[in-house]
């Protein structure tokens, strides 16, 4: 007998053939397990805990699966479609996740079966495309200015309802669409800040139309300076204005009092110097990145200037985009053009905080999101929920087709699919099929959060769109079903669109993979 042929090196663990392909779904359905409870409104929120102790609550899919340390490595495809839907379109994360894990869960039996991966990726790639021109089909477009307006709201009230601020939603949804109109035709993200400000009732919150960010860091003499200018002029500094112990950066070796008092005089020489040069461009407002000592917090007061120090890197730049002029690292020579301008300027007390405000802001429109409420955990899901509200709003100003929400366009799908499927011959009918039943993962799982007979609802869905009603879904209301065009369940048609082809594309891949090699740690 001929000696074994070694190629990998020892210790090196590998799996393949069928086992591995099943082995993969398995641990997909685990991932989709972990999330498939947070779907819809009533949905439950999972508390997430961190090494350092720190807890999270959240039910939004791409949170809980960033904050869960998978290590399958088939199972990180999961992961990984559930952030591309955050980034692309920012909801609809739960979704993709189940929807996916669902498509490997009907595509099993034909591997067990003994079907080749490349005839079922061929059939759902093929499945797949016929879902989404039906979907553009059955997309409704909305035209004039106030309808889109009212389609905004609804489809932010529609992202809102599986949220922590559920109840609170109609309120929250003016307020996204709000900060979103007022931004310009690029709708850049950045340009809308959300501070958290604990205490008070999460109905305090509100949408300044401007900059705003919490007082920054200061010394004596700050109480001196005015809080409030009209049309003020701003210096934005990455310089730092305080006296230095230079005995830290250079040794100098002096012999007599009157040198040590000619150093001493430089230093004080150099700081008045720079102060002078800033009071002479005009500036009424001095904001820098580095600190801005005692001595020149005193200086600005006695000229009727306010500075700010050690403001955040991300305030100072969102301030320098949305009042124009440039972070300026010498005062040297400081041109009209190089300042930022605003229409007005005052400090407000925000809870137990101070904040600085930005009002009418010259250059770009920019508005902030101020947030109130109790824990701080609370606060911090409230963040999350708005930024999926404000990225579904961006993506239906966008593109403003709509379908109806609530598990109504995916029994139309299903519908539409198995139609096809049975105009088709041979195995592809059976894996079109097994798509086809994928799509009823979403009202089903609706009901189940619910406490719904998700049997029940389900016949009876199936009953109502095979005789024609394209919009009828479930209604967790009323523990009914509803057309739910009509009951302004809406979400953007891009959102649906996205999530296909992530979900498909997901299974597809993990499908193709019939081998793992695990290298040994060298």
């Amino acid at each position: 007998m001929s000696a074994p042929i070694i190629l990998l090196k020892e210790g090196t663990e590998q799996q393949q053939g069928k086992r591995q392909i099943l082995s993969n779904i398995q641990a997909c359905q685990v991932v989709a397990d972990s999330v498939r409870t947070t779907l819809g409104p009533r949905g439950l929120d999972k508390m997430i805990v961190d090494t350092r102790g720190k807890a999270t609550i959240s039910n939004d899919g791409a949170t809980i699966l960033k904050l869960l340390d998978i290590v399958f490595p088939a199972a990180k495809t999961l992961v990984d479609i559930a952030k591309s839907q955050d980034a692309e379109v920012g909801d609809g994360t739960t979704s993709v996740v189940v929807l996916a894990a669902e498509l490997m869960k009907n595509a099993k039996p034909f591997i067990e079966d003994g079907v080749h991966p490349q005839i079922i990726i061929r059939a759902y790639r093929k499945a797949a495309q016929l879902a989404i021109s039906k979907l553009n089909e059955l997309a409704v477009k909305i035209e004039g200015a106030a309808n889109q307006r009212e389609m905004l709201i609804k489809c932010a009230s529609t992202t809102l309802s599986s949220k922590l601020v559920n109840a609170e939603r109609d309120f929250f949804a003016e307020m996204v669409v709000d900060a979103v109109s007022y931004l310009d035709e690029r709708l850049p993200v950045n340009m809308i800040g959300i501070k958290k400000v604990s205490g008070g009732s999460i109905t305090e919150s509100r949408l300044i139309k401007g900059v705003a960010f919490k007082k920054a860091f200061s010394y004596a003499g700050f109480e001196m300076q005015p809080k409030e200018y009209a049309k003020p002029k701003i210096a934005l500094l990455n310089i730092e204005l305080e006296l230095k112990a230079e005995k830290e950066n250079a040794e100098i070796r002096i012999e007599n009092v009157k040198d040590y008092q000619q150093i001493v005089d430089a230093e004080w020489t150099i700081l008045y110097d720079k102060l002078q040069k800033i009071h002479d461009s005009g500036a009424k407002i001095v904001l820098s990145k580095l600190p801005i000592g005692d001595v020149a917090t005193q200086w600005f007061a006695d000229r009727d200037m306010f500075c700010a120090g050690r403001v955040t890197d991300d305030d100072l730049q969102r301030t320098m985009e949305s009042c124009g002029g440039s972070i300026l690292t010498t005062v040297s020579q400081i041109s009209d053009e190089a300042l930022a301008r605003c229409d007005n300027f005052h400090e407000e007390q925000v809870g137990n905080e101070r904040f600085n405000f930005f009002i009418g802001c010259t250059k770009a429109c920019s508005c902030t999101l101020v947030l109130r409420g109790g824990a701080e955990q609370f606060i911090d899901e409230t963040e999350r929920s708005l930024h999926d509200a404000i990225m579904i709003v961006r993506r239906a100003r966008k593109n403003d087709s709509v379908v109806a929400g609530g598990g109504a366009i995916d029994m139309e799908l299903s519908r539409h699919i198995r139609d096809v499927a049975r105009s088709i011959p041979g195995k592809e009918q059976l894996l079109l099929a097994a798509f086809a039943r994928s799509f009823e993962i979403i009202p089903q799982q609706l009901c189940h959060n619910a406490g719904m007979d998700a049997t029940d609802i389900l016949n009876k869905l199936r009953h109502r769109h095979a005789k024609g009603e394209k919009w009828s879904g479930v209604d967790i209301q009323r523990e009914t079903i509803a057309d739910n065009m009509e009951a302004c369940v809406w979400e953007p048609a891009l959102v649906k669109t996205n999530a296909i082809t992530a979900a498909a594309e997901a299974a597809c891949l993990i499908l193709s993979v019939d081998q793992t090699v695990k290298n040994p740690k060298s």
